[in-house]
């Protein structure tokens, strides 16, 4: 399953590649509307690779969803709610499973 996700995402980056060498950059909603389904894949593939639940998954987890600590108001509130409490734990790893299926 990783080696495939490996394999898509070298896929998209030559797809990206070849869309910045044949200038389809310019056609704004179609471009903007890849880079929105590039940003979803990038989820759904930040929230497989927690789901083997080892150490690496466990802090990248950690990591990863302490970033949107950042955003002011409501930074805080959005951890808690993707933790399921108050630390990575197994709500944590039962909400990146819904999300990833």
């Amino acid at each position: 399953h990783a080696n495939g996700a490996s394999f898509f995402f070298i896929c998209i980056y030559l797809h990206i590649g070849r869309g910045l060498y044949y200038g389809s950059y310019l056609y704004k909603e179609t471009w903007n509307t890849g880079i929105i389904l590039l940003l979803t894949l990038m989820a759904t593939a930040f929230v497989g690779y927690v789901l083997p639940w080892g150490q690496m998954s466990f802090w990248g987890a950690t990591v990863i969803t302490n970033l949107f600590s950042a955003i002011p108001y409501i930074g805080q509130t959005l951890v808690e709610w993707a933790w399921g409490g108050f630390s990575v734990d197994n709500p944590t790893l039962t909400r990146f499973f819904a999300l990833h299926f």
